[in-house]
């Protein structure tokens, strides 16, 4: 839709004679029902009449298409003005022009953001380059509007800032990509933009290129769908197994039936399924059958995450034409799309806007928009008050616009070492759910309670090789650093520790920047994502007392939104308040504890739910806090025949072996990172010995026969599969041998 339309001349009459504004005020009213805002209304008249000094060039066809607020279908993108014509060789050419009535900015470190005065009462803000803006609007008619596509309609953006002055801000090197797609022009350089219309536009609109663009029909382009398609088959964890391929089947044969009766497919699943990854194939699979589809989620960080792994050839705001926030369909016509792909719709909200006071119902409104509306839902992972996309919802608001409702399961466990028991052993212990799971005996899943959080956060720094392993934590903590850089977010004094919430400039895609795993994330920017080892700051939201799992909302940090409104509801219902209080915490620390593929660490600020915690583990190895080394462990190390490696060393590849404190351990030994994970301290290894898997350094713990180790004789063992990590003297000592004695390195005096 197009506001206003006119010849070049037409609207050089309306600019000069008229008020143009109260012209386009006008037609805008009679498109949409509804008038604009004063700001709107003046922003229009000042750099409207700038525009028209602009085309007071003779060079410029007077019978050029001028379109003035062009409205992108099934969007709520705006392009300020377009020129439509022909150039020099008769080819249909349109101009983008983004205006801005900027007269400072402040460039910003992110990439194509600054800082500016936007109105409102916020004053200066973050936003997008009015280059990169335009530059955006060119590729989202390029990949989806078929007229474009069809008939070689050739699109140049750039933009007009009149108002600002060159300062090495605005157009500083570091904007160069964007500068160089669409050309800025600023004060004073009038002349300039004259010279940039006539080198494209040379004849008038013969074509009807205008009437084209704003009638044509919503397709993405067969780049596009190519280019995405290709990208999936180029990533691995992209390839669908088992039952996934099965519910990928069942939502294009809804999608098939779509045109003759709205479809609406629930498809329930619980942490590491592979929701996400089978959503981001049916994106692809449907985009590639030219199928208008996109992918919605409520939280920016899965976007930003897989907008990024798609990013090949095309740059990232293409691909990010794909993707979409749940409060984006507000006004979208009925049937618009063809398929909505709703990932962790769990989070959906009632309300969408800044202030959660636009629209009816995010659910509605989804399944209005669409032909064919895929949810993907995990009801255990409803983490705010506000939260609203249960199962149950999504069926209710489904038969009421009259959908017929599929329900597909996903229950293969591809996350937390496949292991379904892990995840019953969270609902148990955070006594969440009853079940059979009341230990991780038998459960092979590396999980520790750390009594230092600095202890654990290095232990993930060091799991880190692959930047696959970040810390989270409740939000417990204010953001002081928001705002001043140089502030701590998460300070323990006591145990040295102080960290930073994760960094604004790293936005969403915190999990998978480098760097970052010395930043602590939240629920914010990890749900819907997954990482190999997550570690996981409790704190003292959650505590145990009087033999139970209890939850202490007022602890949470006052900024934090999740819990925005429990108070007043409290005085209302205390009861419901107390449940949804329960509900938000725990599920909080149940989908931060499931991130991790390979294992998982934990740190409570609680003392009391710390030792809840060992106890709930039936195996010792959680308490291997002192995973790294400690003050603690020096006495204990004293003696070692061995010289020590450090963590630079074994970093920089330096072959050691980890020594074992076996007071501590009860555990079976069942692999490696057993062994690793209970290290107190590392020791070179011995040039006579042949490093194997499963060798550690231990002290014996009791008198054995003369030629064996007796207690306190430090000696090199050998853990046996499935052994008992326990009192191991030497090979024989228990029945079924547990671990076998390499030698003795050094005895002690008798």
């Amino acid at each position: 839709m197009i506001i206003y339309q006119a010849t070049k001349d037409q609207f050089i009459h309306h600019a000069t004679r008229d008020d143009i504004e109260e012209v386009v005020a006008r037609h805008f009213r009679s498109a949409t029902g509804h008038g604009v805002s004063p700001s709107e209304v003046r922003s229009w008249k000042e750099s409207l009449l700038e525009m028209s000094k602009v085309l007071q060039d003779e060079e410029i066809p007077g019978d050029v298409g001028i379109g003035i607020e062009y409205q992108v279908p099934r969007t709520s993108k705006r392009i300020d003005f377009i020129i439509a014509g022909e150039d020099a060789d008769a080819r249909a050419k349109v101009l983008i022009v983004e205006l801005k009535q900027w007269s400072t900015t402040r460039r910003s470190e992110k990439d194509a953001i600054v800082w500016a005065r936007r109105g409102g009462p916020a004053g200066e803000t973050e936003g997008l380059h009015s280059s990169y803006q335009a530059w955006t609007y060119a590729a989202l008619l390029e990949d989806f509007n078929a007229a474009v596509q069809d008939n070689g309609i050739a699109l140049s953006p750039c933009a007009y800032l009149h108002n600002h002055p060159r300062d090495g801000e605005i157009d500083h090197p570091h904007y160069q990509e964007h500068l160089a797609r669409a050309p800025l022009f600023l004060k004073k350089e009038r002349a300039k933009l004259q010279a940039f219309i006539r080198e494209h536009v040379r004849h008038g609109d013969r074509k009807g290129a205008l009437y084209a663009i704003e009638n044509g029909r919503i397709r993405p382009s067969k780049m596009l769908a190519d280019s995405v398609v290709g990208l999936l088959q180029g990533h691995p964890e992209f390839v669908l197994i088992d039952e996934q391929k099965l519910v990928q089947e069942s939502v294009l044969a809804a999608d098939a039936v779509a045109a003759q009766r709205k479809q609406v497919v629930v498809v329930k699943g619980g942490p590491g399924t592979g929701k996400s990854v089978l959503a981001i194939n049916l994106v692809g699979t449907l985009i590639g059958r030219g199928r208008n589809v996109r992918y919605v989620s409520k939280n920016a960080a899965p976007r930003a995450v897989y907008e990024t792994k798609l990013t090949g050839t095309f740059k990232k705001t293409r691909i990010s034409n794909l993707f979409s926030g749940s409060g984006s369909f507000v006004d979208v016509l009925p049937d618009t799309y063809d398929t909505l792909i709703v990932d962790e719709a769990h989070r959906l909200n009632e309300k969408s806007g800044l202030y959660r006071n636009l629209g009816e119902n995010q659910v509605k409104e989804l399944i209005r928009a669409a032909r064919c509306t895929v949810f993907f839902v995990d009801d255990d992972q409803r983490v705010t008050l506000h939260d609203i996309g249960h199962t149950e919802a999504l069926k209710l608001q489904a038969r009421a616009l009259g959908a017929a409702v599929v329900e597909l399961e996903l229950s293969s466990q591809f996350r937390c070492n496949g292991s379904d028991g892990y995840l019953a052993w969270l609902d148990q212990m955070l006594a969440i759910r009853p079940t059979a799971n009341g230990t991780l005996d038998g459960i092979d899943y590396d999980f520790r309670v750390f009594e230092n959080p600095a202890d654990m956060h290095a232990l993930i720094e060091k799991r880190n090789g692959g930047n696959r392993a970040r810390v989270v934590a409740g939000y417990c903590w204010q953001w002081p650093s928001k705002k001043n850089p140089s502030a701590w977010d998460i300070e323990m004094p006591q145990f040295e520790y102080r960290r930073r919430w994760n960094l604004g400039k790293d936005g969403s895609l915190w999990i998978v920047t480098p760097g970052s795993v010395e930043e602590v994330g939240c629920i914010h920017t990890c749900q819907g994502l997954e990482l190999d080892y997550v570690g996981v700051i409790i704190g003292p939201d959650l505590v145990y007392r009087d033999g139970k799992v209890a939850v202490d909302v007022s602890r949470r940090a006052s900024s934090d939104q999740s819990v925005k409104g429990l108070k007043k509801l409290g005085r209302e219902d205390p009861a419901k308040a107390a449940a949804l209080a329960d509900m938000i915490v725990k599920n909080t620390y149940r989908t931060l504890m499931t991130r991790g593929m390979k294992g998982c660490y934990v740190y409570c600020a609680d003392a009391r739910l710390a030792e809840y915690v060992r106890a709930c583990i039936g195996r010792a190895f959680a308490a291997g806090g002192n995973a790294i080394g400690s003050d603690n462990d020096a006495d204990s190390l004293s003696d070692l025949p061995l010289r020590q490696i450090t963590s630079a060393d074994r970093d920089a590849g330096l072959a050691a072996i980890p020594v074992i404190d076996l007071q501590r351990v009860t555990a079976r030994f069942r692999g490696q990172s057993d062994l690793e994970g209970a290290a107190k301290a590392w020791v070179e290894v011995p040039p006579w010995v042949q490093l194997t898997s499963g060798m550690f350094v231990a002290k014996a713990l009791r008198p054995s026969r003369s030629d064996d180790p007796a207690d306190g004789d430090w000696c090199l063992f050998l853990a046996l599969p499935e052994g008992p990590v326990a009192l191991m003297a030497c090979e024989g000592s228990e029945p079924g041998g547990i671990a076998r004695l390499l030698a003795i390195l050094h005895r002690q005096p008798r």
